[in-house]
């Protein structure tokens, strides 16, 4: 069973966390991944765009994936359908990321046990913009 985190933990990491990477981060301003990087970006977090399909977005250089980010990342925020999260899992154990989100609609059991195991904070199915902005209340 894929448990999240109490409100009050999620709370304590969106507080702590200052670097977001953005697993599936579209350059498109239409689309999901951009509206809530955008809203976390206003909100005072550097956002990291890792999509090898483009070049930048929201301002920011995008990398092709998250080995080739320079520094810590806070969370890990995919925007990837479901059957990519044990992949997506892997890189942020092999980063040292110790938050792995998965945004609202996705999870996956696989990627949650290996995360689990790992020591990783993982969240699932859950938006960080929305939760941001429930506790900025």
């Amino acid at each position: 069973m894929i448990t999240n985190p109490s409100d009050e933990k999620i709370k304590q990491i969106l507080q702590e966390a200052k670097r977001i990477a953005v697993v599936g981060l579209s350059g498109n301003p239409d689309r999901t991944s951009y509206m809530v990087s955008a809203a976390m970006q206003h909100a005072g977090y550097e956002i990291i765009p890792v999509n090898p399909t483009v070049d930048e977005v929201l301002g920011e250089k995008a990398v092709p994936s998250l080995q080739d980010i320079e520094g810590a990342v806070d969370i890990v925020n995919v925007f990837r359908r479901s059957e990519h999260l044990p992949d997506v899992a892997r890189e942020t154990v092999e980063i040292g990321a110790p938050v792995f989100w998965a945004q609202l609609g996705l999870e996956n059991k696989e990627a949650y046990d290996y995360l689990q195991q790992h020591g990783v904070t993982s969240i699932m199915n859950r938006c960080i913009k929305v939760e941001h902005a429930k506790f900025k209340a």
